[in-house]
């Protein structure tokens, strides 16, 4: 079975002043629906990454995005579909997130995603969080 051209999708990791992260659930009658997953959509032709993620926050959450930073890049192959995810850090954002597309939204601690059914493809994503949030930890053991 050829699965086609990789599906180009854009992911953002927002924290908030208690540094939890949000996931929203994928919608009933979606790809993989009920599991949770970081914000984002798929990339337009032509669109650019950036725009493509500043698109889907507004269009899913309600926010704007102010600014944000690369964390990594990955590509994912399920059974029927291939994904190449561009993830970002939300550094700042404006608004209020909110389920504009009524997915359920919820802010976890970085140490319980695991705890939670998200995408397959995300789990890079909770390592490398894991990852960065252990650094910081012996970073601050060493000073």
């Amino acid at each position: 079975m050829s699965l086609g051209a990789a599906v180009r999708v854009v992911a953002a990791v927002l924290r908030d002043s208690g540094g939890r992260v949000l996931i929203a659930q994928r919608a009933a009658g979606k790809h993989m629906a009920g599991w949770w997953e970081f914000p984002g959509g798929k990339i337009a032709p032509g669109e650019a990454s950036e725009a493509a993620l500043a698109r889907e926050l507004l269009e899913e959450l309600g926010i704007s995005l102010q600014r944000c930073h690369p964390l990594l890049q990955l590509r994912h192959d399920y059974a029927d579909r291939v994904v190449e995810l561009e993830v970002f850090m939300v550094d700042d954002y404006g608004g209020e997130p909110s389920g504009r597309e009524a997915q359920a939204l919820k802010w976890v601690a970085v140490a319980e995603l695991y705890a939670h059914a998200l995408l397959p493809a995300d789990r890079p994503i909770i390592e490398a969080l894991n990852a960065a949030a252990g650094a910081q930890q012996i970073s601050a053991s060493m000073r």
